[in-house]
């Protein structure tokens, strides 16, 4: 026998490592954050891109389909001076839940940001493919002396207010309804618990007084990805456009002709 079997034949056999259970149930816990993590991209960001998409896309579809079922009762006249319209057209409509009632687009939340209001604030609105933005159906409609709220995610479902905490004294919030348009201006914002509801009173945060300004308070949470607060957004209406004149504001004539384009 030679020197090298004696050798081979000399070392000791290597143990197999056994599996243990705990092995095992780590490796499981492991691959399941994975799939968790994966699941949470998924639907925060792709889910989110995806239904970000189809709101404002229908949300540009009903905008078109209210310009076209209000033609202009006069013929334009590029030398017409401009006619005051007098006090904004409050919408005596009922609405059921769930039911689109307006429009609603900030520039400063970027391209594709338009989204369609419908009354309710449940999640059937809130997490609608086509929706997005919900009416607190106790508050006043858009022009409505008083307050006019509205809420909708920052992140997951489409993150119809996203960039809220961007906003900057002036910016416009524009809304579209079947009987025209309505220009606020941004004027401040502030952190609430999910308790105060005072936000929702038709003079923010003073319910026994009766209103006389033209408010809108834009509703999401906060901090992202949680529920702990409350960010409020307010703007006073500036001014409005009646349906019949067949026209945008000039601020933001640009961008609602590029949608879906």
């Amino acid at each position: 026998m030679s020197e090298a079997s004696e050798t081979l034949r000399a070392r000791p056999r290597r143990k197999r490592a056994r599996v243990s259970f705990f092995g095992v149930l780590g490796e499981l816990l492991l691959t399941a954050g994975v799939v968790i993590l994966l699941f949470l991209a998924w639907q925060l960001w792709w889910n989110d891109a995806i239904m970000a998409g189809q709101q404002s896309s229908a949300a540009s579809d009903l905008s078109r389909e209210w310009m076209t079922e209000a033609p202009p009762t006069t013929t334009p006249s590029e030398t017409a001076e401009p006619v005051d319209p007098g006090d904004p057209v409050v919408g005596t409509a009922t609405y059921s839940d769930g039911q689109p009632i307006g429009i609603m687009y900030v520039p400063r939340f970027g391209e594709g940001s338009q989204r369609t209001i419908a009354e309710g604030v449940g999640l059937n609105v809130l997490n609608s493919e086509t929706l997005g933005v919900g009416h607190y159906p106790e508050t006043q409609r858009p022009g409505e002396v008083g307050n006019f709220v509205i809420a909708s995610h920052r992140s997951a479902y489409g993150g119809g207010m996203h960039e809220i905490e961007q906003l900057q004294l002036g910016d416009g919030i524009f809304i579209q309804t079947p009987d025209g348009w309505y220009t606020y201006r941004f004027r401040d914002l502030e952190y609430v618990t999910p308790q105060t509801v005072e936000v929702l009173a038709a003079v923010p945060h003073q319910p026994e007084m009766p209103p006389v300004d033209r408010i809108i308070t834009l509703t999401s949470c906060n901090p992202l990805l949680s529920t702990a607060e409350r960010i409020i957004a307010y703007g006073v209406l500036e001014s409005w456009i009646p349906a019949s004149e067949n026209r945008v504001p000039d601020e933001i004539a640009a961008d609602v002709a590029a949608w879906g384009q």
